[in-house]
């Protein structure tokens, strides 16, 4: 245990790439001796770990194991257990999260990094399809940062659109800064049924429609929702439930990472291949805080590094498209 509090300890206070380098190759090496299904897939690559001494080459997991497999780098007993939407009757990831205080440091350091401390904001929250189900990543992250938003209009709205319009409009509010979370399809019914107008006012899409409606490409997206809300910019978040980090958007689609999340790109033909900064290709994450997990995934996202730690999202590989890197996958 003095091992994962040591990196505990160190992920959160991260300020420079060397220092995220070091701790990077330190957790590798530690989940390959920790984590069976990790240390499987590279011992079937055939690698030779003594050769890995930069970010570059370490092998990442393909995101698929964590639906067929317990990925975990731990012995101890899962403290919470995230699963996805499952949405088209695909299998469902899950992802055992042994320690939930890493989660809890994560997404509070990551939010405040981006956007301020999350007191400064009434938080609401339009997420019908994740609060509909159970063993939501975000449900969770959103309820605790309601909570510590210490704002009483702070909450949850399902399908009671009136309610939350009434509550834009309030004069409660009108002098606040207001954070208006939601899933793509839901803020689209909300601008297509009522005017909304708030001074100061952030709307951040999590992308995804569910199944509910057509799927709309980014641009298409924000742009009426822009209208519809009468702001310059819709904000993102991208997270998923195999990881503990989130990256922000704070428009036109480029987000960008907290110190201890990195984003690589890989080429779509060949996954163990790493491409330049502005080359499209598949999107590989390194987070950090995956410590009893895996930290280094490779998604099924497609997108581009623009630069430094900043990247876009341009859709998802059709699983036809994945090449490579389906070893153990049953």
């Amino acid at each position: 245990m003095g091992e994962i509090n040591s990196f505990t300890d160190n992920i959160f206070k991260i300020r420079k790439e060397r220092e995220f380098e070091d701790l990077a190759l330190q957790i590798f090496k530690y989940q390959f001796q920790n984590n069976e299904v990790y240390q499987m897939y590279i011992e079937t690559l055939g690698l030779d770990i003594t050769k890995i001494r930069e970010i570059k080459d370490i092998p990442f997991l393909p995101i698929d194991f964590f639906k067929t497999h317990m990925v975990v780098s731990s012995t101890q007993i899962p403290e919470q257990i995230f699963t996805s939407s499952g949405t088209g009757g695909s299998l469902q990831s899950k992802h055992f999260v042994t320690d939930i205080e890493v989660y809890f440091q994560s997404f509070l350091k990551g939010f405040s990094h981006h956007y301020g401390e999350v007191n400064n904001y009434c938080l609401l929250a339009l997420l019908p399809s994740y609060l509909e189900r159970e063993g939501s990543s975000l449900v969770f992250m959103v309820n605790e940062l309601i909570k510590q938003s210490n704002h009483a209009e702070s909450g949850f709205y399902l399908d009671n659109h009136a309610e939350l319009i009434e509550m834009l409009n309030s004069e409660n509010l009108k002098n606040k800064k207001v954070l208006l979370i939601g899933v793509s399809y839901a803020l689209l019914d909300l601008v297509e049924n009522f005017s909304v107008r708030h001074p100061n006012l952030i709307v951040m899409e999590t992308g995804g429609m569910k199944g509910r409606r057509k799927e709309l490409i980014r641009e298409e997206l924000h742009e009426i929702l822009k209208k519809g809300f009468g702001i310059d910019f819709i904000h993102s978040e991208y997270g998923m439930t195999e990881l503990l980090s989130q990256a922000y958007s704070s428009g036109k689609g480029i987000f960008t990472t907290p110190p201890w999340m990195k984003i690589l790109v890989r080429d779509p033909n060949d996954p163990f291949q790493l491409l330049e900064n502005g080359q499209s290709g598949g999107i590989n994450v390194i987070d950090l805080a995956n410590l009893n997990s895996c930290s280094f995934i490779m998604t099924q996202d497609l997108g581009r590094i623009t630069n430094g730690n900043r990247f876009e999202v341009l859709g998802r590989f059709d699983s036809s498209d994945i090449r490579g890197c389906n070893l153990l996958v049953d």
